[in-house]
């Protein structure tokens, strides 16, 4: 009978240090980075009660994730464990992309793009990990990009492409909370999409100046755009070779 990694206390625990003692791979890897070393409940700001609810949801037992050789990863049942590691496939795209973008800078970045983009780098890493221990044996595997049609030496492309991945990041989870049930799930999430909106905003601006509120994105209410999880993927998967689907939100990855 298999165990559930997160039923024994010490084990949580044991979980919660090794996250907060250690740095990533990513982190160790990018000189430079200069990153704190933090446990995404720090990180998070939730206390030892979301910890105990955040560790019974990822011992459900009804929650398939499908690994397939030629139609990658479906992110499996429906709730809030899909609905995470929908959000970790997301930040994965991110992290990876922002990774390159500070290892590669486009030719005559100045100092403070470079800051800029390197700072944004910095928080979409900490959000990819969090999900990750969050998500713990439920987590889906690692993604593998393709940034071929991104010229990462061309400020315009490598905008462009952060453009499209923070605008529609965000859209993604505006689209995607009404999903969620859990209270600290759903809590978790607006902290993180608030940051996106940031990120969003701060690229926009390098574009064109003043168009961080462009009304491609809010409309005449002032409210977000928000995309179901299909449009989402189906943007997504242009820049990976894993392909992702959700079957159960109706979405399947050609």
């Amino acid at each position: 009978m298999s165990v559930c990694p997160f039923t024994n206390r010490t084990k949580l625990i044991r979980i919660i240090k090794k996250f907060y003692f250690m740095k990533t791979e990513s982190q160790e890897s990018i000189a430079g980075a200069n990153m704190a070393r933090r446990s995404f409940l720090r990180y998070a700001g939730v206390g030892v009660a979301s910890v105990g609810i955040l560790a019974a949801a990822s011992c459900t037992k009804d929650h398939p994730i499908v690994v397939s050789p030629t139609k990658g990863i479906d992110i499996g049942a429906t709730g809030d464990l899909a609905i995470l590691n929908y959000a970790y496939a997301l930040e994965q795209l991110e992290a990876a992309f922002y990774t390159q973008v500070v290892l590669t800078p486009y030719s005559g970045i100045p100092d403070n793009e470079k800051t800029l983009l390197t700072a944004i780098r910095d928080h979409e890493i900490l959000h990819r990990e969090f999900f990750k221990a969050a998500l713990g044996t439920n987590a889906i595997p690692a993604l593998t990009v393709d940034f071929s049609t991104i010229d990462f030496t061309n400020r315009a492309s490598v905008l462009g492409a952060a453009k499209a991945f923070e605008d529609t990041g965000v859209k993604a989870y505006d689209g995607a909370g009404y999903l969620i049930g859990g209270g600290a799930y759903l809590t978790l999430a607006g902290k993180i999409v608030s940051v996106e909106a940031r990120h969003a905003a701060l690229i926009s601006n390098l574009i064109t100046p003043g168009s961080f509120a462009a009304s491609d994105q809010v409309d005449t209410n002032g409210l977000n755009a928000s995309a179901s999880i299909a449009d989402v993927l189906k943007i997504a998967n242009t820049y990976l070779k894993t392909k992702v689907s959700a079957s159960n939100y109706s979405y399947v990855a050609a």
